[in-house]
């Protein structure tokens, strides 16, 4: 199993494809992989640094209209770190849903309550649909491998969404 943290995988596969700042790094996972892998600022930047010091990054000083600024790229070793993560056996699954946690506690819920949580959860899952679905549009036909991690995450939704409308109606025959 890889050494790498959460953060260093994400950082280290984005700035694969081009050097990037910190901010650049947050910009992207947050219009990206943060439907299923996030980072905080609070994370890239420190995880930047031990990268740095570990020799998988090398960073350059590239201020920009006064704004002091640290471009990063991968050094051949970061490649090959990279690499050996990328075809080693994935052991990871973790799935943080709030609406599931507060489903799971449900029976503390006044019945009407519930239902709130069960139609936001169908509403919450339809929109996020309609976001992967105009990224899509947006970026046009996507032929790579993180084209199909975006149809995946159109199907997904749906399929919660789904799901959520299926235990709405199970929820409206038993009441």
């Amino acid at each position: 199993m890889s050494s790498l943290s959460p953060t260093a995988r994400v950082i280290l596969g984005l700035l694969r494809s081009t050097p990037r700042t910190g901010y650049d790094v947050k910009r992207v996972t947050d219009f990206s992989t943060r439907f299923f892998w996030g980072a905080s600022y609070g994370q890239i930047y420190p995880e930047l640094r031990r990268l740095e010091a570990a020799g998988l990054v090398r960073a350059r000083d590239a201020p920009r209209g006064g704004l002091r600024r640290r471009v990063y790229e991968l050094t051949r070793e970061g490649e090959r770190v990279l690499d050996a993560w990328l075809v080693e056996p994935s052991e990871l699954f973790e799935y943080r849903d709030e609406g599931l946690l507060k489903l799971f506690f449900g029976e503390h819920v006044d019945g009407g309550d519930l239902e709130t949580l069960v139609r936001r959860r169908v509403e919450w899952f339809e929109a996020a649909a309609r976001l992967f679905r105009d990224i899509a549009e947006e970026l046009g036909p996507i032929e790579d491998p993180s084209g199909d991690v975006l149809r995946y995450g159109i199907e997904l939704m749906d399929w919660n969404a789904a799901w959520w409308r299926d235990l709405e109606l199970r929820l409206t025959d038993r009441g």
